[in-house]
C-alpha cells in the first residue's frame, strides 16, 4: 500500500527517535566467569582458584573456631594460587578485631588469630600505660604481596607472598596523636617505650618479628610473620 506523502516526514521522525533511544540504553553487559577483579601476577595470568574450600586442615579449622570464640569477625577466603610461587591458602579477611586496622588483605588464619590477640592484649594496654589513652586505629602497610624478601640477596619469596605476614607502620590515639615507627622508634621517651613494649610482646606471639633495628628496609615498620621459631630483631 502506498504511503500518503503527508505521512512520510512523521514516520522518518519516529524512526530517528527510536534509534536515539537505543543508543542511550545500549545492550546489557554480560559478565564472563572469572571477570571479578583480583591481584595481577608478574606473568599477567589470573589467579587459579582451587576446587577445595578454605580451612582444609585440622589446624586451620581449629583456628577458625578460636577466632569466633575471641569475638573476631572474619570471612574465609577461597584458596588461590596466584602464580610465581605466590598463594593464599587457608586465609581469611579480618572484618573486625575490636580496633580499626588499615590495609588488611588475605592473612593465613594463624597470623590473623595472633594479630587480633596482639591488638587486644598488647596494643590496647600499652597505649593506656604509656599515653593514658586508647588506640583508635592501627595502621599497616598490608599483608599479602607477591614479592621477594626486601633487602635479601637470596631471591627467596617473602612470607607476604603466602599471606603469612603483616607490616605495622603506626598507631593513632584517641587524642589524635599518631605514633609511627618512622620517627617514633627514636622519638620521645613515651613513644620509644610504647613501641619497644609492642615489639617485645610481638616476639612472644609471632615466629619472626623484624623492626627498625634489624636493617634499613624496616626503618618504618614492624614485620611480623608466622615462620621461624621466635626470631626477634
Amino acid at each position: 500500500m502506498a504511503i500518503p506523502p503527508f505521512l512520510k516526514p512523521r514516520m522518518l521522525m519516529a524512526a530517528a527517535a527510536a534509534l536515539s533511544l537505543s543508543a542511550c540504553f545500549g545492550s546489557p553487559d554480560v559478565m564472563k566467569r572469572g571477570d571479578s577483579k583480583r591481584p595481577s601476577t608478574s606473568a599477567g595470568k589470573r589467579p587459579q582458584i582451587n576446587s577445595t574450600p578454605s580451612f582444609t586442615s585440622a589446624e586451620s579449622r581449629q583456628c577458625a573456631v578460636d577466632l569466633k570464640q575471641a569475638g573476631v569477625r572474619f570471612t574465609p577466603l577461597a584458596n588461590e594460587d596466584h602464580g610465581g610461587g605466590c598463594s593464599s591458602i587457608d586465609s581469611v579477611k579480618l572484618l573486625d578485631i575490636g580496633t580499626p586496622t588499615t590495609n588488611l588483605g588475605a592473612m593465613t588464619c594463624p597470623l590473623a588469630r595472633n594479630f587480633a590477640a596482639w591488638a587486644q592484649y598488647a596494643v590496647k594496654p600499652a597505649a593506656r600505660k604509656f599515653f593514658g589513652t586508647e588506640v583508635v586505629k592501627i595502621e599497616t602497610f598490608g599483608t599479602y604481596s607477591c614479592r621477594n624478601i626486601y633487602g635479601g640477596r637470596s631471591g627467596r619469596l617473602s612470607q607476604h607472598a603466602s599471606s603469612n605476614a603483616i607490616d605495622i607502620s603506626g598507631f593513632v590515639l584517641a587524642d589524635g596523636r599518631r605514633i609511627m615507627l618512622d620517627g617514633g622508634w627514636k622519638g620521645d621517651k613515651p613513644s620509644q617505650d610504647f613501641l619497644r613494649a609492642l615489639h617485645t610482646s610481638a616476639c612472644r606471639r609471632f615466629g619472626t618479628v623484624l623492626g627498625p633495628d634489624y636493617n634499613a628496609a624496616h626503618y618504618n615498620h614492624f614485620h611480623m610473620d608466622m615462620s621461624g621459631n621466635g626470631y626477634c630483631r
